[in-house]
């Protein structure tokens, strides 16, 4: 195997693109998944999915995922004072191009691609020999990369999307072996009803059952089941849908429900050449199903992460001989006697963690602990960064080696804004310290702090 350059940034750059010297144009296009599941039938929601202008405002969490050498498109320019305090922190930053104001509530390739002056200076880049990296791609980040002749650096949006499926990951996990709970993915009504006496048998038993849509992320299309009768209804159901539809296809996998120690995330990154990096692990931070953040180092015994690079390793080479290469997330979980599932699921493209791996090489390092999660506010009007740095006070992490607050996306404090009225924001940040107990009374200081923000304008 080839070696492989230390920092992150050139290690991707030489995988994907074959050489640590190309110059990326990188896209976060975190709502991604949501066009791989349109057209999909999905289970009923029993909440109102008001963040879509939140999720979108995350594309500024690809600012510390490139280099100086890079560029990032973003669905608006940055807080000026907030870039200010990355390049205080001695963090250089790429060229970033901003689209001109666009629907609040638009994807960021959505509003790239209805301006046309940046897809002009896009298009430059393109003849310079630069290319496209997105957290994932789709049919519309196919189309961007045809309106700019930027070539992506990475698969087909049918690949992408075919091996994001959560059935996809069971049965891989089946054919190499891989330990994972008791279930089965169900890709027709005839599927689903077929594997339902069994599943049934193991709620009758005591046990629940986790039902989920194949493309659902972040706790959505998700609903664990403790009766045989809910079972059952649910079941009737998606078939009574899929027959006024007179389609049987659906994509929903079941799952016996286990206790857990602790959630896992752990990447690899496979190579255009079918090699594979195991990059990291942490211990995932959840809440009803709900990605909060990571904890690292994720405290695990050489034996439990021996486990997970050998699952890696097995993953990687399974979806490199299936056309993926690029960044792979792993969901994985510690069972309360120590034993490892290594494989819950597949996210086949760039992951939450995968933007914090810049500031962890520079601000975390060996012997130190680090907490990425975020912060929710409830906001009287929008905050300026000064505000929340303000705020933070001498909590605020202000140079390499110290401990405090590292902010890592402003844009989501203020993306919720648009009415006359009180809106919800979230402040992403790492916070790093020397040692556990440190890292928690950081944490619990900015929790406090900064729920006494209401909002102004400086």
């Amino acid at each position: 195997m080839r070696k492989l350059p230390p920092d992150f940034n050139s290690r991707l750059k030489t995988m994907v693109a074959g050489t640590p010297d190309a110059s990326l144009v990188f896209l976060a296009n975190f709502e991604v998944e949501e066009e791989w599941g349109r057209g999909e039938q999905r289970l009923p929601r029993f909440t109102a999915d008001s963040g879509a202008a939140l999720v979108t405002a995350m594309d500024e969490f690809a600012v510390l995922l490139a280099g100086p050498d890079d560029h990032v498109v973003l669905k608006g320019a940055p807080d000026g004072d907030y870039l200010g305090y990355l390049r205080d922190l001695g963090i250089a930053l790429p060229a970033l191009h901003p689209a001109a104001p666009y629907r609040r509530t638009a994807t960021v390739t959505e509003a790239v691609l209805a301006d046309p002056a940046l897809l002009g200076r896009l298009a430059d880049l393109g003849r310079a020999g630069c290319r496209l990296a997105p957290h994932g791609v789709s049919a519309s980040e196919e189309r961007l990369s045809e309106r700019t002749g930027l070539p992506l650096v990475a698969p087909p949006a049918a690949v992408c999307r075919a091996v994001n499926s959560k059935i996809y990951s069971r049965r891989l996990a089946d054919e190499a072996g891989i330990r994972q709970p008791r279930g089965w993915g169900c890709g027709t009504v005839t599927e689903r009803g077929r594997v339902g006496p069994e599943a049934g048998g193991g709620v009758a038993g005591g046990a629940r059952v986790r039902t989920q849509e194949a493309f659902g992320v972040s706790g959505k299309g998700l609903a664990v089941l403790d009766s045989r009768q809910r079972l059952d209804r649910l079941h009737r159901m998606i078939a009574q849908r899929a027959r006024r539809a007179d389609d049987e296809r659906i994509a929903f996998v079941l799952e016996r429900w286990v206790d857990k120690r602790a959630d896992l995330n752990y990447q690899c990154t496979v190579g255009v050449d079918g090699a594979v990096h195991f990059d990291f692990v942490k211990r995932a931070l959840t809440e009803k199903g709900v990605h909060k953040g990571h904890r690292m180092p994720a405290d695990l015994s050489a034996a439990q992460h021996a486990a997970l690079i050998s699952a890696a390793d097995a993953i990687g080479k399974r979806l490199a001989a299936d056309g993926y290469f690029g960044v792979v997330g792993v969901d994985a979980l510690v069972e309360p006697d120590g034993e490892i599932y290594p494989l819950i699921e597949i996210n086949a493209r760039n992951n939450m963690s995968t933007y914090q791996v810049r500031l962890q090489e520079r601000f975390v390092g060996p012997g130190r602990w680090a907490m990425a999660r975020h912060y929710p506010l409830r906001l009287d009007r929008p905050v300026g960064f000064a505000a929340v740095a303000n705020a933070a006070g001498d909590r605020l992490l202000r140079h390499p080696g110290g401990a405090g607050l590292l902010v890592n996306n402003f844009a989501t404090v203020n993306a919720g804004a648009g009415g006359d009225g009180p809106f919800d924001g979230r402040l992403y940040a790492l916070v790093v310290a020397d040692s556990v107990e440190e890292l928690d009374d950081i944490d619990a200081t900015i929790e406090a702090r900064l729920a006494g923000l209401k909002g102004d304008r400086s």
